[in-house]
C-alpha cells in the first residue's frame, strides 16, 4: 500500500470516529495569546449537565488555540483542561451506570484528537467520579483532572 493510500485511510477513520456535537453551553473565556491574524488562543469555560444523572452539573475549563489555523478549524489544541462537578439539584439516576462511561467529549483537532469526560461511581463512599482527559487515534495525555460529587439528600426549602 502506498503512502497516500495509508495516509488517506487514516483521513477518513479519523472522520468515522470523531465524535458528534457536544451538548456544552459556553459561560465564558479568557484571552491568553494575542493573534494580529485570526482568534486570539483563548481559555473557554463550558458547562454541561451528565446525561444519565439528573442534578449533577459540570463545568469544564480548556485551552482553545488561535490565529489562523485556530479560526479555521484546522488547529490542535492543547491537552490542557480542569473540571469541577457538582450537585445542583435532587440526584435521579436514569439508568444503570457503568465505570468510565463517556459522559461528554469534543473534538479538539480536526482529525484523531478528542477530549472526553467519563464518569466512575465510587459505591464505598457514595460519590460520582468525573474525569477529563484527551486522547488520540494513536497516543494520548496524560493530562488529567476529577472533580467529585458525593451524592447527598436535596433539602427543598
Amino acid at each position: 500500500m502506498t503512502l497516500r493510500k495509508v495516509v488517506s485511510l487514516a483521513m477518513l477513520m479519523g472522520i468515522c470516529l470523531l465524535p458528534g456535537r457536544s451538548q456544552a453551553e459556553e459561560i465564558g473565556t479568557v484571552d491568553t495569546v494575542f493573534k494580529l491574524l485570526g482568534p486570539d488562543s483563548k481559555i473557554v469555560i463550558e458547562a454541561f449537565d451528565d446525561p444519565k444523572v439528573d442534578g449533577v452539573a459540570c463545568h469544564l475549563s480548556r485551552a482553545k488555540k488561535g490565529g489562523i489555523s485556530g479560526g479555521l478549524g484546522l488547529a490542535e489544541d492543547t491537552s490542557d483542561a480542569s473540571i469541577a462537578c457538582r450537585q445542583v439539584g435532587p440526584i435521579n439516576i436514569k439508568g444503570e451506570l457503568k465505570d468510565g462511561e463517556s459522559v461528554f467529549s469534543k473534538s479538539t483537532s480536526i482529525l484523531f484528537k478528542k477530549m472526553q469526560v467519563v464518569r466512575f461511581f465510587d459505591k464505598k463512599r457514595n460519590t460520582l467520579v468525573y474525569l477529563v482527559y484527551s486522547d488520540r487515534l494513536i497516543e494520548g495525555s496524560p493530562k488529567n483532572s476529577i472533580s467529585s460529587v458525593p451524592m447527598m439528600p436535596w433539602r427543598k426549602e
